[in-house]
């Protein structure tokens, strides 16, 4: 059986590794075995991230809405209830824009949802 040489392969490996863990502190950054631990935690910590992103940004649209709907005398989850009666489909990311740079068309929308509820829902409102 021939001789494998590995050189062009592992040099490769190596290179795409390294490049991976630049702007790494001490070892990491230089160091096979520890570039490739770094590497791999980093990879896991930054899918977390992307993860938590998300959350945070969902809490901050929940508060800018709260804020906007309390100058209007209504709680969220009942503004959220009505917008469900009245089958808005708004996600929370565009209320919370409107919230922000828009208010004059989110506050039509609130009195539109105002109007739409059922007479069962005005005791519970």
């Amino acid at each position: 059986m021939p001789r494998v040489k590995r050189a062009k392969i592992h040099l490769k490996k190596r290179r795409n590794l390294l490049k991976r863990a630049k702007g790494y502190k001490w070892g990491r950054k230089n160091l096979m075995r520890a570039a490739s631990t770094a590497v791999v935690k980093a990879g896991v910590h930054a899918y977390r991230g992307r993860k938590l992103k998300k959350r945070d940004n969902r809490a901050l649209w929940q508060i800018k809405i709260s804020a906007f709907t309390k100058e209007h005398g209504l709680s969220y989850s009942k503004f959220i209830h009505l917008l469900k009666i009245s089958k808005i489909e708004l996600d929370r990311k565009v209320l919370a824009d409107l919230a922000v740079n828009n208010k004059a068309v989110l506050a039509k929308i609130l009195e539109q949802v105002r109007l739409d509820k059922s007479p069962r829902d005005e005791e519970r409102v």
